[in-house]
């Protein structure tokens, strides 16, 4: 069984180890030490905080193998991005271009720097290391997150966004950012995402990209076929993002091309789809008509003050006011018979 929880002290090591692994360019994943140590310590103060407004909260769950206690993925959220400066992106807009005199009209792609994403939630940080076919876990710790968010809403925007990586080539080198961010910081792809540290709220950027338009048809090839197109270590996270609820197409990112996905949390299955249940012993409950053809995949969490979040099959339970735990499940989420939980199918 596994189980989604807030990151503690003693797991800076595992991290350090599982996140050195990850893909070079990914922008969301810190590698050393020092960085992943700061960064648990930021979310462990953040799970800690009295919050009445979103704003610097960065939340770190991992992802725990319970018969091994082994760390095998992170995913994170941040209550409000750039809340100590301006998180910046590119809107694809579209410039209607009109001459009367030679009767011709058409429309030219364009990329504008927007700032229109900052204070809205944002989510990051998704990996999963070294394990095949942990689809159904996958989806558990991608909606885990969400699903806090659920329990604890002043914490966080009415919108939520997830960039992903975009494509580099082997070497860890973005042609769109070749095309376009080099012309600018006059630096390779990965020396720039080292100098800004994965942020996108850095007054340098505002000081160094451009503050015009940039008109697609102007860059080379390779960098517009490279425009909101993932990197193929990203393709579960958007699938899984894309049937939560998740929409791309409107903001890439600025430095690599990558697509951004967004969506207010009515659209999210997490938040429209998730029920309240009270917790009943499975054991104790009569065998399930049609075995386990009966029984329904969910992701289950516990309490905003004492989070964990597992995923099992069980009976449906959208028809009662129950949900059947068995006794391991009971024991991940640190639960009782009668408390009450919030779930919602994978």
């Amino acid at each position: 069984m596994y189980v989604v929880r807030p990151v503690e002290p003693a797991d800076v090591g595992a991290l350090e180890a599982l996140l050195g692994a990850s893909t070079p360019g990914v922008h969301t994943l810190p590698r050393t030490r020092e960085k992943v140590a700061a960064f648990v310590e930021r979310s462990i103060a953040s799970f800690a905080a009295h919050v009445d407004i979103p704003s610097e909260e960065s939340y770190l769950f991992v992802l725990e193998d319970l018969a091994t206690r082994e760390l095998v993925g992170t995913a994170a959220i941040h209550a409000s991005a750039g809340s100590n400066g301006t998180y910046f992106a590119f809107r694809n807009d579209v410039i209607q271009q009109v001459s009367r005199d030679l009767n011709i009209s058409h429309s030219v792609h364009a990329l504008t720097l927007c700032s229109e994403l900052t204070a809205c939630s944002q989510l990051s940080g998704f990996y999963i290391g070294g394990r095949e076919g942990m689809v159904r876990e996958a989806a558990l710790l991608s909606r885990a997150r969400l699903l806090y968010a659920v329990l604890a809403p002043h914490r966080f925007g009415d919108r939520f966004f997830v960039p992903l990586a975009g494509v580099t080539d082997e070497g860890g080198q973005s042609p769109f950012w070749d095309a376009l961010g080099r012309k600018f910081f006059k630096m390779d792809f990965l020396d720039a995402e080292r100098i800004i540290g994965g942020a996108r709220n850095r007054t340098l950027i505002v000081e160094l990209m451009p503050h015009y338009p940039v008109y697609v048809p102007l860059l080379p090839g390779p960098a517009q076929a490279a425009m909101g197109q993932i990197h193929p270590s990203g393709q579960l996270a958007f699938d899984l993002l894309t049937e939560e609820g998740f929409e791309a197409d409107e903001y890439i990112d600025i430095f690599d091309g990558g697509p951004i996905l967004q969506a207010h949390k009515i659209g999210l299955r997490s938040f429209r789809g998730s029920l309240v249940r009270k917790v009943a012993n499975a054991e104790q409950q009569p065998p399930a008509r049609g075995g386990k053809s009966a029984m329904v995949d969910y992701a289950v969490a516990s309490s905003e003050r004492k989070f964990r979040a597992t995923v099992l099959s069980c009976l449906p339970a959208e028809s009662g006011d129950a949900i059947c735990l068995p006794l391991d499940a009971r024991q991940a989420l640190g639960v009782e018979t009668g408390d009450n939980v919030i779930c919602v199918r994978i």
